[in-house]
């Protein structure tokens, strides 16, 4: 396999982006799917500040009214919030605001990257095509003018102005995807992520080729990882081991980088070794939100995060914060593959098979309303818990240097009966203080604001 790394340009601020389970049949929704599970905000201590949530209607603006929204489709938001049908994008993916403000769009089925510029008040935004004949393009972060864009088998750079990109180049080249020879076309992870640290480096996500395979650890480069370009160019390296697919990647305010995870599906019971049983599979492995460092190992296909505060008891009581990594019983049965107790615990998670998807950070004062600055996820939803995970937009504050646990900031996508009309993939915060959400079941992007 190639292993070429180009020039990268240093400096420079990030956004975060994400890739997608294609393990998930997209668009599938109603009849394989049951009653709804609620929604994710109980999971940890929610500020007093935060009000509860209140069932809010989606106003659609001109032109934005087709399918779904040809009917009322109402949400749960913090009240006095505002959610906006702003623009109708198909298979909406990640976004990235542009230094001359406006809105870039990711979209991989369509080879593509749309690009969205605000009118002024209701009025939707323009939108043209920025780049295309791209191979599945998802992950977008600004460095200064320099915009880099993911394919799932490199990295390009382009020179940015004033609405327009030139000068393409290949910043990191010969990623795996389902085109790489020695994987005969079967890759379930192949969309990338980039970020740029605050050093200067560049980031990228590459995802596990499956569920459990284990060989993507001894591959060249390593899959289920993190890695690394520095600053002004060279070698790509490992930055993070174990990332079965770090969808979410994103710099918070102090440099740190974190990636949110989707863990592994259909994991056999401890406690009954060799059954892989829905009511375990339900809440386990919890979706990782981790903070990484040199050489970490989140543990996948080896270890896994537990929720259980009293494993191995039935029906234990869950948490998300700081959980340890234990043996997986089908992959790591002795502990001989590797040491689970070692590894550091996760910092913050999410329910079993929320499928987050992009991660951004809302920087100070950030959301108002009690929430200030933090991070936020798309969370997909499941689509093999029964009852299914519904889709949200989560935030975890951000309070001296790490994150807090979830809170439910807007959800209400999926019915009592299972259903979806809508699945948010990223939420971003414009240069207007609103939040801008992408949602690719759908095809839309929302645009919520503080009244």
């Amino acid at each position: 396999m190639r292993t070429v790394v180009r020039a990268v340009v240093a400096g420079g601020l990030t956004f975060a982006l994400a890739a997608c389970s294609a393990e998930e049949p997209v668009g599938a929704a109603g009849g394989a799917l049951r009653a709804t599970v609620a929604p994710s905000s109980g999971v940890g201590s929610v500020p007093a500040s935060v009000p509860a949530l209140v069932s809010t209607a989606v106003r659609p603006l001109d032109g934005t009214g087709s399918a779904p929204f040809d009917q009322e489709r109402r949400v749960q938001a913090p009240p006095g919030w505002t959610v906006s049908v702003w623009a109708r994008v198909a298979g909406a993916r990640l976004l990235a605001w542009t230094p001359d403000k406006r809105l870039l769009v990711s979209r991989p089925k369509s080879g593509d990257v749309v690009e969205l510029v605000p009118g002024q008040g209701d009025a939707t935004p323009s939108q043209r095509t920025l780049v295309d004949g791209l191979n599945q393009p998802h992950g977008l972060a600004f460095q200064g003018d320099t915009l880099f864009v993911a394919e799932s088998d490199q990295v390009d750079s382009f020179a940015y102005a004033d609405g327009a990109v030139s000068g393409k180049r290949v910043v990191v080249d010969g990623l795996p995807d389902a085109k790489s020879p020695e994987l005969g076309g079967a890759y379930a992870h192949a969309l990338k992520s980039v970020a740029v640290g605050q050093d200067g480096a560049l980031y990228v996500s590459v995802g596990s080729t499956g569920n459990i395979s284990a060989a993507d650890r001894d591959a060249d480069p390593e899959r289920a990882s993190i890695l690394r370009v520095p600053a002004g160019g060279g070698a790509a390296s490992v930055f993070a081991h174990g990332v079965r697919n770090g969808t979410g990647l994103a710099v918070d305010p102090d440099g740190g980088v974190w990636t949110a995870v989707n863990g592994r599906d259909n994991m056999e019971d401890p406690a009954n070794p060799g059954e892989v049983s829905q009511a375990y599979v339900n809440d386990h492995p919890l979706e990782p939100l981790a903070r990484l460092e040199q050489g970490r190992d989140l543990g996948w296909p080896y270890c896994n995060p537990d929720p259980d505060l009293k494993p191995g008891e039935k029906d234990s009581p869950l948490s998300y914060t700081q959980r340890p990594l234990v043996r997986d019983v089908q992959t790591n049965a002795d502990g001989s593959k590797l040491d689970c107790a070692a590894l550091a615990p996760i910092e913050q998670g999410m329910g079993a098979h929320s499928a987050p998807l992009g991660l951004s950070f809302a920087t100070a004062p950030g959301l108002g309303d009690g929430y200030g600055p933090g991070a936020l996820v798309g969370v997909h939803g499941s689509w093999n818990r029964k009852p299914p995970r519904a889709p949200e937009v989560s935030f975890f504050a951000w309070r001296d240097g790490t994150l807090g646990p979830q809170q439910t900031l807007i959800t209400g996508f999926q019915g009592e009966d299972g259903s979806r009309w809508g699945r948010p993939v990223m939420a971003v915060q414009g240069p207007d203080g609103a939040l801008y959400v992408s949602d690719d079941y759908a095809g839309a992007v929302y645009r919520i604001s503080r009244a």
